[in-house]
């Protein structure tokens, strides 16, 4: 419609499927162009608005009312093309300078001895010590006992213990923490972590750093409160919806939980992105002697923190990417690091595999038990050692290449139905490698592998190969 001034102004468009009929754009309108509208959009079941343009002037007010980007538009002509929520008004208006990040600070901590402590206590320990202050969750057993401490000790250091109204709830509060560029962490067990794995997709597809020590009990359901190893194909290959992957940790000591705790925080912030520590239950609660390190964390700021001040003002972080092909240019640069933690972050230890001829391989509590059945093999004249993943994602084949070529045979030993043979074979089969013979112990619902029927296990073929 034609202006004072000669021109055209745009008159409000709807489109159907992205307006609510919230009816904000009714109430802007003094030509009355807007009414409530009278059939459901069947692509929503909501019930758009309608216009009535005989008296619209253009003024747009119907459109800076309209609280969802696409609801109301000025009307399309022949070169309009709907325009993805994050470009459509452009970069945002600040002054801010280009912030600049404030690098981690490292304190030289006195010798001290040696701390008795339980796993989920180390774990927590380790956490302060990375530069931890910011803690939420909600209890569940066996990890309460981690989160307990730090209920205790971080309002005593000018930090943050939140029980959280649900493990969903806990999820979303670490988004807004790692967000403002702060260290944090939680402590779950299996069902509370299956509950936070909507905001762990979340949390990778911002692109935002976290620790999730995930203390394993056994499932499916409710289950019970015993140490199982069946959460790795949810840690590995489930971390909720779309391109997800994060580093996974498994410690097999109390010293381990502390080590991989302050490492966790490291790696995290390092790639932005959650890590995921998977302990079992007996980890978590058995009592070890752990060594402090020679330092700990004093954490900075990152550059791309939306910290609330003004160097920081026009920091953004989001996981929403409409336009298709800008989400698969996200997707690629998503795959780029995680090759990156592939290629870089690959951890094992081997005990007795330098002329081992079998190879037990075994993580977490389990491992510990493996590590006492190749005691006993070597007594007896058998060549086994131990090859035990230390990052279940990304598996270690790397380390286990080398040592393949004078291997005969592969025990898996675990307290799952094969989670972990699964992961084995996944990184055989992608590395192009054809593995030996690979045989396995398993326990399931919290019964470990016992060292005898490990012993058993790998003696059976040999007893045979005599008769």
């Amino acid at each position: 419609m034609p202006t004072s001034a000669g021109t055209s102004r745009p008159r409000p468009f709807v489109f159907p499927e992205y307006c609510k009929g919230c009816g904000r754009c009714i109430d802007a309108c003094n030509k009355d162009c807007l009414t409530e509208g009278t059939e459901i959009n069947p692509l929503t079941g909501l019930v758009p608005i309608q216009l009535h343009l005989e008296n619209c002037n253009g003024c747009g007010l119907c459109i800076a009312a309209c609280p969802e980007p696409f609801g109301l538009q000025p009307e399309p002509g022949d070169d309009f093309e709907l325009t993805d929520p994050e470009k459509l008004f452009g970069a945002r208006a600040h002054t801010a300078h280009v912030p600049v990040a404030i690098a981690d600070r490292k304190v030289t901590l006195p010798k001290m001895e040696p701390l008795v402590v339980k796993g989920t206590y180390a774990s927590a320990i380790g956490a302060l010590l990375a530069g931890c202050r910011h803690v939420y969750g909600y209890p569940i057993t066996p990890s309460t006992e981690g989160a307990e401490l730090m209920a205790k000790l971080l309002p005593k250091l000018d930090g943050v213990f939140l029980q959280a109204v649900s493990e969903v709830a806990t999820v979303n509060i670490m988004y807004g923490a790692s967000g403002a560029g702060l260290p944090c962490m939680t402590f779950t067990s299996s069902p509370g972590f299956s509950l936070m794995l909507e905001g762990v997709s979340y949390m990778i597809g911002a692109e935002l750093p976290g620790v999730f020590v995930n203390i394993m009990r056994g499932g499916p359901g409710l289950g019970n409160i015993a140490p199982e190893q069946a959460d790795i194909k949810l840690a590995c290959r489930g971390l909720g919806h779309g391109n997800t992957q994060a580093l996974v940790l498994a410690p097999a000591t109390p010293q381990e939980m502390l080590d991989l705790t302050m490492l966790s925080f490291e790696l995290s912030f390092k790639y932005r992105n959650p890590v995921v520590i998977l302990g079992d239950g007996y980890l978590g609660q058995c009592t070890g002697k752990v060594a402090l390190p020679e330092h700990m964390v004093v954490p900075g700021l990152p550059e791309w923190a939306v910290w609330g001040d003004a160097a920081h003002r026009a920091n953004v972080v989001c996981s929403i990417v409409l336009q298709e092909t800008d989400l698969e240019a996200h997707n690629e640069h998503l795959n780029r690091k995680y090759a990156a933690m592939t290629a870089n972050e690959q951890r094992s230890v081997q005990f007795e595999c330098e002329d081992a001829d079998t190879l037990i391989i075994a993580c977490n509590t389990p491992a510990q038990i493996a590590k006492g059945a190749v005691r006993a093999l070597r007594q007896q004249g058998v060549k086994a050692g131990l090859f035990r993943p230390v990052t279940l994602w990304p598996f270690p084949i790397d380390a286990l290449r080398t040592l393949l070529p004078h291997t005969r045979r592969i025990v898996v030993v675990e307290g799952s139905p094969g989670q972990l043979e699964d992961e084995l074979r996944l990184a055989l089969s992608h590395a192009n490698i054809t593995p030996p013979t690979i045989d396995h112990v398993r326990h399931m619902g919290g019964v470990l592998p016992q060292l005898g029927e490990i012993v058993s296990r790998v003696l059976e073929p040999r007893a045979q190969e005599v008769r």
